[in-house]
């Protein structure tokens, strides 16, 4: 290790206290030092590569440094990096609104900022909120999720999401919430496959509803992939049938695609599999390609209608984030929008995508810890168990997946696992070089710690 990243290293581990981590792990496995990304590698100072298969939380869209965004957020830079969004308003904001209009599931109209995806999640609760109680329902105050989701790290994010991992510690804070049994296709209890299922663990959220409609606000979902839970892949009829109970039942349907948008799961949006769309709609991470904090809440018409009235009625949304809209963001977001439209970035990964399920078959099928390989999209997960016909899993205090990430990393490759779940998450621009390499130090991996 040369000088520079030793003292670096040192400065980092005396001042800053890294998110989702236990800081007593870096004594033994120090931060890496990045220098600098290109495409889907990532250069620390000591000279080595990684493959960021895991898009660097899942933001990472199109690559790192990619040329188009920086020289679409450095023409920004010479013209305005910010400005009050409070009865101000620019361009590139305009222009971004008007290109996602195009491309939403239909209805999705009006376009709330904020810098992050719990921010957009905590302002669709409090919109879901208050326009319950514009609208002559105000006994409505309850939130449904399901089970084994996740929404972020804010409190009311929190509240609805449901890993004891992020929220239990927390539970005295949080609101009361009402959860719904989520759909787990690997380990479904109603004995059926993914190809015969006819989702039957609906009668879940139709029993939840019977119960507790009447008192609900909205329901929340990840739609199609609950992404921390483990990369849980469940079908889109669930969605289909959602929707129209949401609607015969009065509660408005919330779809968190800050890790699902973007083209993630094959399409635009997860929710235009199911053909039907959301009354809000929650953005981040893709949208700037990873670059800029930003995040976008969308919505209906109809529920913006209920806000609009005289100031002194009181309906406005009281509600506000410093950087909403800021222009640098914007400028990152317009560029990916762009590079959509210019090259068949969704085709191109459709194509990476059947490349890399060959690829998965092949080299992990048949292996003894391998209990299922998940895949939507070009996102593939491996569920590591210790046996595969009674799906039992590691313990977690053996920290299975943690040790093949850290051998990973050793050999090029950043693999960031969920408990026992290792997951393939790549930017959409990565190739089939690239994905064979990341296999084959994925499956050396796997062996090195599991034999």
């Amino acid at each position: 290790m040369n000088q520079r990243t030793r003292t670096l290293i040192e400065k980092d581990l005396s001042m800053i206290w890294h998110p989702c981590s236990q800081m007593k792990d870096y004594e033994l496995l120090k931060p890496i030092v990045i220098e600098r990304g290109a495409g889907v590698r990532l250069y620390d100072t000591e000279g080595r590569s990684y493959i960021d298969i895991v898009s660097s939380w899942w933001c990472n869209l199109l690559g790192h440094a990619n040329p188009k965004i920086n020289a679409s957020i450095k023409a920004q830079l010479d013209r305005l990096e910010h400005v009050i969004f409070a009865n101000f308003t620019h361009e590139p904001v305009i222009r971004l609104c008007e290109q996602l209009l195009e491309i939403l599931p239909g209805g999705l109209k009006k376009f709330n900022f904020s810098d992050n995806g719990s921010a957009a999640v905590e302002c669709a609760l409090k919109m879901s909120f208050q326009y319950a109680y514009q609208t002559g329902r105000p006994e409505r105050t309850k939130f449904m999720c399901l089970s084994d989701g996740y929404h972020g790290e804010t409190i009311g994010a929190l509240s609805v999401g449901a890993l004891d991992l992020y929220a239990k510690i927390y539970r005295p804070m949080l609101m009361s919430t009402i959860q719904i049994e989520a759909p787990d296709c690997y380990r479904c209890r109603y004995g059926k496959t993914r190809d015969t299922c006819e989702t039957e663990c609906f009668a879940a959220a139709e029993s939840a509803f019977a119960a507790h409609a009447h008192e609900t606000c909205a329901i929340i979902v990840e739609p199609l992939l609950q992404g921390s839970a483990g990369m849980r892949v469940y079908p889109a009829q669930y969605l289909t049938k959602l929707r129209a109970l949401c609607d015969r039942c009065g509660v408005l349907l919330i779809a968190d695609e800050i890790a699902t948008g973007f083209g993630r799961t094959g399409k635009m949006f997860a929710f235009d599999h199911a053909g039907v769309s959301p009354d809000i709609m929650c953005l981040s991470k893709g949208l700037t390609g990873g670059y800029m904090p930003m995040a976008i809440t969308v919505t209906t018409d109809e529920i913006y209608d209920a806000f609009y009235a005289d100031y002194n009625e009181g309906k406005a949304f009281m509600h506000s984030h410093t950087y909403s809209g800021n222009p640098l963001g914007c400028s990152a977001a317009l560029a990916v929008q762009a590079i959509f439209r210019d090259e068949p970035i969704l085709e191109n990964a459709a194509s990476r995508a059947a490349f890399l399920s060959g690829l998965m078959d092949e080299t992990f099928g048949g292996h003894p810890h391998v209990g299922e390989i998940r895949r939507i999209g070009l996102i593939h997960a491996l569920e590591l168990v210790q046996d595969r016909e009674t799906k039992k899993g590691f313990p977690s205090e053996d920290r299975v997946g943690y040790q093949i990430y850290q051998t990973a990393l050793k050999n090029g490759l950043l693999l960031r696992p969920l408990g026992n779940v290792l997951y393939f998450n790549p930017p959409l621009i990565i190739n089939e070089s690239e994905l064979t390499e990341a296999v084959e130090i994925c499956a050396r991996s796997i062996r090195s710690v599991l034999g």
